[in-house]
Parts: structure tokens; C-alpha cells; sequence
């Protein structure tokens, strides 16, 4: 079969499948496509999305914002044809060798030291975390100590340690934001909520 043809295919057995569950309107394309990249259907009910926050990240993406994330596996899963033509720069320091440096220094995670790094880029900034806690822990410090106001975040870390504290902090903040509850998300999580946003414009402009 022809690859657009089994997506497409897929995408009609998940509608299927979800039957007559109730969404929240505007956010099922994002839905549909992280229950495509993970086939699981309890993102049904464990993405939680702050008021008119999809409206913000398609209107960020319209304008080329900066787009950050905690690992080198999320930035390379998202669609760079969709970002390039929107002029959206997609960065992830986690492998930076100061901040590697800076990590070992202070005792922090690589992921923590990276966010920090990337509270001083220059623009504003979309943030989608999809493995590390300390990410999200360490933005919202960024964000207490007036370094970065980010436009949105998507925070779907997956583990056991701090996972669920971290995305109940977020959930909690003023910060428009998508959250996986629970312990369940991944760099590929990620980066399907960025494409299924992506996705919603490129084929409108």
C-alpha cells in the first residue's frame, strides 16, 4: 500500500475506534495523531489542554516562533518541510557541550542546564518536553525568575520520577499548555502534538 494510503487508512480506523467519545473541540487532529504515532487510546482521555491553547501554538507557528525541545529524538520527529516553510527554528541544546559542562558543575540534569540555555534564545519560544521532568521543572523556575515567557508548552515527560508532579505543576501554572497526565508521553509524543499542529496550517496556507 501506498504510505499516505495506510495513514490515511489508520487514521480512519482510529475514528472508528473512538466511536462516540467526546473531544474537545479543536484539539482532535492532536489527539488522533498521538494515538496514530502510539496506538494507544488512552490519550483520549490523559491529553489535557488549557483554554484556546491550540489557537496559540497555530498562531505562534504562523509567525515562525522558535521552537525548543528537551531531546535530540523529538526535534528530529518533527516535520522539518512543515517548519521550514512556516520559518520556525527548532532547537535542542541538550547535547551543547557548555551546557554538558554546566550540567556536571551544578549537579543538574543536562536537560534542566539546556532549558536554561534556552530561556536566553532571543524571539519568543514554544517548549515541547517529552522526556525529562527536570525540563519542565526547570522552565517553570526560568519562568518564576522572569528569564522566559513562553508562549505555550507541551509538556508530556514519560517515567516515574517527578513525571506526574512535573505535568501537575504545569497544569497548575498560567502557561498555556498540552499535558499528558500520568506517566505515560516520549519525545514521540512530543513531537506528533507539534505535527498535528503543524499540519492543521501548512494545509491552509
Amino acid at each position: 500500500m501506498d504510505p499516505m494510503e495506510i495513514e490515511k487508512k489508520s487514521f480512519q480506523i482510529i475514528s472508528r475506534e473512538l466511536g462516540n467519545k467526546k473531544l474537545m473541540p479543536g484539539t482532535e487532529d492532536i489527539v488522533k495523531r498521538v494515538i496514530h504515532c502510539s496506538a494507544d487510546f488512552d490519550y483520549a482521555d490523559n491529553l489535557v489542554f488549557s483554554e484556546n491553547v491550540v489557537p496559540i501554538l497555530r498562531n505562534a507557528f504562523l509567525h515562525g516562533c522558535n521552537l525548543v525541545t528537551d531531546t535530540m529524538m523529538a526535534k528530529s520527529g518533527i516535520s522539518k518541510p512543515a517548519a521550514e516553510k512556516l520559518g520556525i527554528n527548532i532547537h535542542c541544546f541538550i547535547a551543547d557541550k557548555e551546557v554538558a559542562q554546566k550540567a556536571k558543575e551544578r549537579g543538574i540534569t543536562r536537560a534542566a542546564a539546556a532549558i536554561e540555555r534556552a530561556a536566553a534564545l532571543p524571539g519568543p519560544c514554544v517548549f515541547a518536553i517529552g522526556n525529562a521532568p527536570t525540563a519542565i521543572l526547570s522552565l517553570l523556575q526560568c519562568v518564576r525568575e522572569e528569564k522566559v515567557d513562553p508562549i505555550a508548552v507541551i509538556g508530556v515527560p514519560v517515567g516515574f520520577v517527578n513525571v506526574i508532579e512535573s505535568k501537575e505543576m504545569l497544569s497548575n501554572s498560567k502557561i498555556p499548555h498540552i499535558v499528558a497526565r500520568g506517566r505515560k508521553g516520549g519525545s514521540n509524543i512530543a513531537a506528533a502534538i507539534c505535527n498535528a499542529v503543524l499540519y492543521s496550517i501548512v494545509q491552509r496556507v
